[in-house]
């Protein structure tokens, strides 16, 4: 069955804009056009645009996810590479949470520091201010 842009949009929850877009990196392949232009969209096309959604609402860069449309159209994959990519993800995770942690640590820390009334002097200004040593 062949759909349009805007049928492929709601289908798949992503934008025009962003299934153009994942046409011109690759993501997907180009669509079908008919006589006047208009691009079509196959059930195939609508399946991978949803694997992006997936794959994107999970936070995939368009690199792996790129590397996860190949995995999941290769019958022969194997599943321990899909788990790998995955787990390297993971890891990025746990280190961007651990770096967040610490940074909302800190603030708290400073807010905890800002007497939060009218006179002037607020650490949490202090800590963001440049240093004087020169």
């Amino acid at each position: 069955m062949s759909h349009t842009i805007g049928q492929a949009a709601e289908a798949s929850g992503i934008s025009r804009k962003m299934i153009r877009y994942y046409e011109e990196t690759g993501l997907l392949p180009p669509a079908r056009r008919s006589e006047s232009g208009y691009r079509h969209y196959s059930d195939t096309d609508i399946q991978r645009l949803q694997f992006i959604r997936r794959a994107r609402d999970m936070g995939f860069s368009l690199e792996r996810i790129g590397q996860l449309l190949g995995l999941w159209q290769n019958e022969q994959r194997h599943s321990a590479d899909v788990k790998a990519l995955v787990e390297q993800y993971i890891a990025e995770l746990d280190e961007s949470i651990r770096q967040m942690q610490t940074m909302r640590n800190e603030l708290h820390d400073w807010v905890d520091h800002c007497h939060g009334d009218e006179r002037p002097e607020c650490a949490i200004i202090d800590h963001l201010k440049p240093s004087t040593d020169s």
